[in-house]
């Protein structure tokens, strides 16, 4: 019989943690796993893009709405940025908050 009411119990738990991921995040854990599978992914185009020097360039994920943040050389490294996110499988839209300083 305690074996039984350990199952219970843990099913309880987990079902727990995750209305209360919901609850907390409005959307579930696989909500937040596939939104930092996004990130990873644009911050490893960003990286791999050697001529543009995208390195700097913060990378958020937020229901898989890509959030591109920080200070490029220039507008086309501002571009080449967005486009390398849109690239990324499973991203909704992206909001290029880059930065370009005037000279």
């Amino acid at each position: 019989m305690t074996v039984a009411v350990r199952g219970v119990a843990t099913v309880l738990v987990v079902l727990a943690v995750v209305v209360g991921c919901r609850s907390l995040t409005g959307s579930g854990p696989s909500t937040s796993a596939d939104d930092a599978t996004i990130t990873a992914s644009v911050k490893t185009k960003l990286v791999a893009d050697k001529a543009a020097n995208l390195t700097r360039v913060d990378v958020d994920t937020n229901d898989r709405t890509v959030y591109l943040n920080g200070t490029v050389d220039s507008a086309e490294q501002k571009a080449r940025a967005e486009h390398l996110a849109w690239q990324a499988q499973g991203v909704k839209s992206v909001v290029n908050n880059l930065h370009v300083p005037k000279r």
